[in-house]
């Protein structure tokens, strides 16, 4: 039999057995209530439509007060939380409290303003947390029911950054179990949902974050991605997101800690609504690794090399990209061309086709000293025993465990996957010599971020290849942002995901504003739907 006869039969059996099991998986999950409206309430308040940037100055011209800031956004997510459910843990008291030393700090200071711009540049700004990165005092379960009762100790050293430079943190957000999934969902502290759409997922393993951002209940935030968890939540809740070149921003006292080769795929990187503070968050977090990037170059888009990929190849066992985000990434080549007067070059990789199969290849690679990564057995049951994935199986049925259907189907595939594909790694050798030579520094690729707009609620559970779109990106080890650029059919957040080559994380950036001033940006959930218009 051919490789592609193969192909098909094998995407023909996935398909049927996937659907057999969507159907039962449909039938024996709980029902959710009715929800009486299907979006977050439009933004009232003109301080929640201003950037962290725009806030910082206000704050330190006293043109408005830190405490004012931070209240309006305690206020916001107040109103907005029992519709999505992205803050677990808020920390509203101490947040006043930290906003008032802030305005009684700026009362205070002698130095002038530029001073403390230079000192503290986003001074008084409210931050959210991620339910992955240490924030002390605060919860670090990443969703494990086990784990309930886990405080931090510590900051992650981003948290950390961020802190120093001035922000106030309101709270943590929601996870996917163990941060390894695409839809933000636990049974410690419920599914989170898109403010578009409360029928949709606002995507995972970031999905509170991007969720919260997008909602107007922060400005800004910060994830992790090592398959898309940065920029799957970002198009699905229409938010920018960026996923640095790894090794460039810490990941310590983070949970899940990273093991195997993880930690080369493994990115953190900032959240915003708004493109202008990408770059000032990632200096800041970036801490003393801010060096490795060319984050102080100025960027002339028109001397750069543009590329645009449509899709994976045609994969068969991927959904295809739907017309909205077909249309829309071709719209973006056409306002380069015509605003840039650059030539945007459409090129493919027959190996995309495969990048599903070799994420999963590198997820499962053992470490330089071969020791593979912990099992999830493992993680699903500390501080205690490992679990047994078939008894929790069965208890899921029953509607008596404590883990989510896709946390035991991975530790399932976990306990018996096979040996790491040769296929494969020769495939992403292949791709990454192409990509890297392709790119070299001055090279910006177009890529869809997913094939569809965010789907319902546990769809993703059963279509795992599409994941395959931000995946890869991570095993290539390149920088890479998710820019927001409107609505489309459905009323839904479009996307392109803007890759670059290692440690060229500033032409992302600077391409992000340009969409941004280009397409709008983002867009309030709350407002009527409308489609895309440029």
């Amino acid at each position: 039999m051919s490789v592609g006869l193969w192909e098909r039969a094998a995407a023909w059996v996935f398909k049927a057995v996937t659907g057999v099991l969507f159907a039962l998986f449909r039938l024996l999950s709980p029902r959710r209530d009715d929800v009486s409206r299907n979006r977050v309430p439009p933004v009232s308040n003109p301080l929640l439509l201003l950037s962290a940037t725009q806030l910082a100055k206000k704050i330190r011209r006293r043109e408005v007060s830190s405490v004012e800031v931070v209240q309006a956004y305690i206020d916001r997510i107040q109103e907005v939380n029992p519709l999505v459910n992205a803050v677990v843990k808020d920390r509203f008291d101490a947040a006043l409290q930290e906003a008032a030393q802030v305005d009684k700090l700026i009362e205070e200071e002698t130095d002038g303003e530029e001073v403390l711009e230079d000192r503290l540049p986003l001074l008084g700004v409210p931050l959210s947390v991620k339910d992955y990165f240490s924030l002390q005092g605060m919860p670090l379960t990443t969703g494990v029911v086990s784990r309930q009762g886990v405080v931090s100790a510590v900051d992650s050293p981003p948290v950390a950054f961020l802190k120093r430079a001035g922000t106030i943190p309101l709270g943590v957000t929601n996870v996917p179990e163990l941060c390894m999934w695409a839809e933000s969902h636990n049974h410690l502290y419920g599914i989170t949902k898109n403010p578009y759409d409360l029928e949709r997922t606002p995507g995972g393993s970031s999905g509170g974050e991007a969720c919260l951002i997008a909602a107007a209940g922060a400005v800004i935030g910060m994830g992790s991605d090592i398959g898309g968890s940065i920029r799957i939540p970002s198009f699905c809740c229409g938010t920018f997101g960026h996923k640095t070149t790894p090794g460039v921003v810490s990941s310590d006292d983070t949970y899940p800690p990273c093991s195997g080769r993880r930690r080369e795929y493994n990115s953190i990187g900032p959240i915003c609504r708004y493109a202008e503070d990408l770059l000032p968050m990632l200096k800041i977090m970036a801490g003393p690794n801010a060096h490795m990037l060319s984050l102080n170059t100025k960027v002339d888009l028109k001397k750069l090399r543009f590329f645009t990929i449509p899709d994976d190849g045609g994969s068969s066992m991927t959904s295809p990209v739907c017309k909205d985000l077909i249309d829309i990434q071709r719209k973006v080549v056409e306002r380069l061309e015509t605003d840039l007067g650059v030539k945007v070059q459409e090129v493919r990789f027959p190996e995309l086709r495969y990048s599903f199969n070799i994420w999963e290849t590198y997820m499962g690679l053992p470490d330089t000293e071969g020791k593979p990564p912990q099992p999830f057995v493992e993680l699903m049951g500390e501080p205690g025993r490992p679990v047994w994935p078939l008894w929790e199986l069965l208890k899921w049925m029953l509607g008596k465990s404590e883990h989510t259907m896709t946390t035991i189907g991975m530790a399932l595939f976990d306990k018996f996957k096979s040996k790491p594909s040769s296929f494969a790694i020769q495939q992403k050798e292949k791709l990454q010599k192409e990509m890297e030579d392709m790119l070299g520094n001055d090279g910006v690729i177009l890529y869809p971020p997913h094939p569809r707009v965010a789907p319902k609620h546990h769809h993703l559970l059963f279509r795992v290849y599409d994941v395959g779109y931000t995946g890869i990106i991570n095993i290539l080890g390149l920088p890479v942002t998710q820019c927001p650029l409107g609505l489309g059919e459905e009323g839904l957040p479009l996307g392109v995901q803007v890759v670059a080559g290692k440690m060229q994380d500033h032409l992302t950036l600077e391409v992000a504003l340009y969409l941004e001033k280009t397409f709008g940006g983002w867009r309030d959930p709350g407002t009527k739907k409308t489609r895309n218009d440029h």
